[in-house]
């Protein structure tokens, strides 16, 4: 399984980015999707996060300012991030629970894309 996020890049304060990841390869099913971000010297956190027919949960940072989705039949999730602030820059990383197998679970990750935000 492969998850391929884009969209990241240099914004000005107050602008917004829309960042999306792509889930690959061989599964049965997509359990989660998600956002998490990390900037240096501290622990990645979550961003947003929905599980198969549950609500998704906002870190409290983002709640009104970002929104995930996703697209199913592309096996997508996006994040839309508006009214950007320099402390949001961080490298995002898109997260997949995926259904490898009918017993099995892998927690995926894709690669990090940097999203940078000038005051």
């Amino acid at each position: 399984v492969q998850l391929q996020a884009s969209g990241g890049g240099l914004v000005q304060a107050g602008g917004s980015l829309r960042l999306s990841c792509v889930v690959s390869g061989r599964f049965l099913a997509i359990r989660a999707l998600g956002w998490y971000r990390q900037t240096p010297g501290k622990q990645r956190e979550l961003v947003a996060a929905v599980r198969n027919g549950g609500t998704t949960d906002y870190a409290d940072s983002v709640k009104d300012q970002f929104t995930l989705s996703r697209d199913n039949a592309k096996n997508t999730v996006y994040l839309q991030m508006n009214s950007l602030k320099p402390e949001d820059t961080a490298v995002y990383y898109c997260n997949a629970l995926v259904a490898t197998g009918w017993e099995t679970t892998n927690d995926c990750w894709g690669q990090g894309t940097q999203v940078t935000v000038s005051s």
